[in-house]
């Protein structure tokens, strides 16, 4: 008995074991990290701190400091660098006052800003980044695969935008923009990222591809020329309803006037 007692641990043994795992764990975070911060930077340190004195200067005071947002504006971490690409360049932000929705306006920021801003924005959290024309771009796409997009954009997004992408009006004040002229990389970043009322397509509900047979879709549409009465593109409804009242009523109208007129040949 007395052999077996003295082999026991000394009740100062559990603490000490713990402090040295302590300080060996903290050794080792101490060693590594450094590597790690090289590895993670991507030599863009200077344009993230010339974002961040940017972003202070100009979002801030909507923002929050940190992008965490606030009472004038929404968060802005994890919305990624294609969010700012589209708010900026056209002109959207800075806002020069709230409202029910941000009008396009004249961008006053040169493009090294805006790289800057949207390195700054991107460290916040994950969130899409600017896309490469390879994503956007409908260069060699064929008939068939624009005509896809169009059955695509009159599925998803004609609701708001009409079947031309003419634009329209939607409830409280807000509006859907017409798309022409629209850029492909802008309409790619706006399916991305959903500005203010416009939903989010992420890539797993419309892939890359579909997005630029969208975009294929509307640059052919808007490089035909219209013939005839358009109706402002509104699709079928407008067309219907304009056969109804106008032509099968010129034909009732025309109708009674013949049989008026017959009756006063009596």
């Amino acid at each position: 008995m007395r052999f077996l007692t003295s082999k026991r641990r000394h009740k100062a043994a559990k603490p000490v074991l713990l402090a040295l795992a302590l300080l060996l764990t903290g050794l080792l975070y101490a060693a590594m990290s450094p590597a790690a911060r090289v590895s993670a930077d991507t030599g863009n340190s200077a344009l993230v701190a010339e974002g961040d004195g940017l972003f202070k200067v100009a979002c801030a005071s909507c923002h929050g400091l940190n992008g965490e947002g606030g009472t004038q504006g929404p968060s802005l971490i994890g919305v990624g660098a294609a969010s700012v690409d589209f708010q900026v360049t056209t002109g959207r932000m800075p806002a020069a006052r709230p409202g029910a929705q941000l009008p396009r306006k004249t961008n006053t920021y040169t493009a090294e800003e805006i790289e800057a801003l949207m390195a700054y924005v991107a460290t916040l959290g994950p969130g899409p980044a600017r896309p490469a024309p390879a994503q956007y771009d409908p260069a060699g796409l064929t008939e068939e695969e624009i005509a896809r997009g169009g059955e695509l954009f009159r599925t998803n997004c004609s609701a708001c935008h009409n079947f031309e992408g003419a634009g329209g009006a939607l409830p409280n004040g807000k509006y859907a923009l017409p798309l022409k002229g629209i850029s492909g990389e802008h309409i790619w970043e706006a399916l991305r990222t959903g500005p203010q009322q416009m939903p989010v397509f992420n890539a797993s509900a419309l892939p890359d591809e579909d997005v630029r047979a969208i975009v294929g879709y509307l640059e052919e549409l808007h490089a035909t020329p219209s013939s005839g009465l358009s109706f402002g593109g509104l699709g079928p409804v407008a067309e219907g309803f304009f056969a109804w009242v106008v032509g099968i009523g010129s034909l009732v109208l025309f109708s009674v006037w013949i049989a008026a007129k017959g009756a006063r040949a009596k």
